[in-house]
């Protein structure tokens, strides 16, 4: 019997219009009426999801969890209480902005509660207003401000996915050995400290609640799912996944985004 699951957000649980569906909703309610807990892991920050654990039912509830930051952070949504949080030094992350600086990249960079957008692009200014993301849209090209700050993580952006994979191996001095390079959404390059992933923030959250990984089911779209994918008991792709994620899955789900796909899963996995 599975006891958690653990799925993505955007793009998987949330529709196009970056809502979470009918079904999707009431079918997470059941699976919680089992005791079987729904757990968001995303690669935005815990803050920016607040809106969504309301319509959940799961805000500022003792007992109930969010990974978000890939991974680079837990927290217990009572009181957005942080059980581990591992980011980025300030030197690391200042190499990675500055070499993306003679690219053609938008660059979000995200501390505990706030993401500071650098070279904001068209497409980015649409989704951001889109999905009503708080953010900083910085005019100065610099992040020295940040020096004292916790952060957890930089990102780039550009719709052209092939043109960002193709950066990852000119970076490579910048980036082996000490980050995590994952892509997201179809649009995002996201660099975390290196052991920071999904999969690991998935294998921390079911110790510390006693659960086997055997017992987790996790459901994703993206390269950035992929560690929970393959650590997971169950592992689901969204029928609208990247191919190389559909590959690496138990099951796909005949559901995309728009239709359900957790609802989907906990129908034929929990109920």
């Amino acid at each position: 019997m599975y006891k958690l699951i653990a799925s993505d957000m955007d793009e998987t649980l949330l529709n196009d219009n970056h809502q979470i569906c009918q079904h999707n909703i009431d079918m997470i309610l059941k699976a919680k009426e089992k005791g079987v807990k729904f757990v968001p892991a995303t690669g935005r920050g815990f803050m920016s999801i607040q809106h969504d654990l309301k319509t959940l039912g799961l805000y500022d509830e003792l007992g109930e969890y969010v990974i978000s930051f890939n991974g680079g952070a837990l927290t217990e949504n009572k009181d957005n209480q942080i059980l581990f949080f591992e980011g980025l030094s300030f030197e690391k992350t200042k190499e990675i902005f500055e070499f993306g600086l003679d690219c053609h990249v938008c660059q979000h960079i995200y501390t505990k509660d706030t993401v500071y957008v650098f070279n904001l692009s068209e497409s980015e200014a649409q989704r951001i207003q889109n999905q009503k993301v708080e953010c900083v849209i910085m005019e100065e090209n610099t992040i020295d401000f940040l020096k004292d700050q916790p952060i957890s993580k930089i990102l780039y952006q550009n719709t052209d996915v092939p043109y960002l994979m193709s950066l990852e191996p000119q970076m490579k001095h910048i980036w082996e050995g000490e980050c995590a390079v994952s892509y997201s959404s179809n649009r995002y390059m996201e660099f975390n400290k290196l052991g920071v992933d999904k999969g690991a923030g998935l294998k921390h959250l079911a110790e510390i609640l006693g659960i086997g990984i055997e017992e987790t089911i996790a459901v994703g779209d993206n390269y950035n799912d992929m560690s929970m994918l393959q650590v997971a008991g169950l592992s689901v792709a969204a029928a609208n996944a990247v191919d190389d994620v559909k590959k690496a899955c138990d099951i796909v789900t005949k559901a995309d985004n728009n239709q359900g796909v957790v609802a989907e899963v906990i129908e034929r996995f929990i109920l």
